[in-house]
């Protein structure tokens, strides 16, 4: 069998995009986004690691991963399976939970598995109604609230924390904004460690400890996810695109992204 993956952008602003794909043979690497995704596996199981933990994804299960969580994804004992999943923009989802929970209150959650079967046939049935519509509607919208009060009910708020042995919050956010001002620059690991004044080498180990992933594969990922919100601008070719996220030529772009999405920048 083979891996069958496809993307649909939700109305002109793309605030709203949906994936559905077969996956037999593709597996997704440990990576993380710069939006939220829901996911519900529609048949079979996927294997998925995330916070140190292994879980197994199967109908009736709803993965629920906000901006920045490191996961990754495979299939189960080399079974296929089918999988659907919401991409949507912090702006969106921000919006609909400042009117559910109020806006005075700033919400962080860690990544989750919920076991909610009815939640997740109503997922799956608005996915399939956004799908056929490919527009936002007073149905839709309705049905978001309705899916989002109980769903959101059951994540557990977290508090940023630092991690023992490894970089602050603080560092972290320094290196996160020098990166994404020079995302079309070459960066070194000279640099990053000299934002935190450490070694390189002090660099490399809390980085890694602190994420989960190296400097390089963290970097990689923020220039892969910028591209993903350019490449929604028709304007663009790939070529202009891959120079504005810091690829050096547009062929290890198309590459790069293809080992971690599963297809090619075009089909985006």
């Amino acid at each position: 069998m083979r891996d069958q993956i496809q993307y649909q952008h939700i109305d002109a602003n793309s605030d709203l995009i949906l994936s559905e794909g077969t996956y037999a043979n593709f597996a997704f690497k440990p990576h993380y986004h710069l939006d939220y995704h829901i996911g519900m596996v529609v048949k079979g199981v996927q294997r998925q690691q995330f916070r140190g933990r292994s879980v197994l994804l199967g109908p009736g299960r709803i993965s629920i991963m906000p901006p920045g969580e490191v996961h990754d994804g495979s299939a189960y004992q080399q079974d296929a399976y089918q999988m659907r999943t919401f991409r949507i923009a912090p702006t969106l989802l921000d919006s609909y939970l400042c009117e559910l929970q109020g806006c005075d209150n700033e919400i962080s959650f860690a990544g989750a598995m919920l076991e909610h079967p009815q939640l997740a046939g109503r997922l799956d049935q608005l996915f399939a109604s956004l799908q056929h519509t490919r527009q936002a509607t007073l149905s839709s919208e309705t049905a978001w609230f309705n899916i989002f009060e109980p769903l959101f009910a059951e994540l557990k708020a977290v508090k940023p924390a630092t991690v023992s042995g490894g970089l602050t919050q603080t560092q972290m956010r320094s290196i996160r904004e020098f990166c994404e001002a020079n995302l079309a620059s070459k960066i070194s690991l000279m640099q990053l460690a000299s934002l935190c004044s450490l070694s390189r080498f002090q660099l490399l180990r809390r980085f890694e400890r602190t994420v989960g992933l190296t400097p390089h594969n963290w970097l990689t990922l923020l220039r892969l996810e910028r591209a993903c919100l350019l490449l929604k601008r028709a304007t663009l070719t790939l070529a202009q695109v891959a120079m504005e996220v810091g690829f050096y030529d547009q062929s290890h772009f198309v590459r790069t992204f293809r080992q971690y999405y599963g297809i090619a920048p075009s089909k985006y």
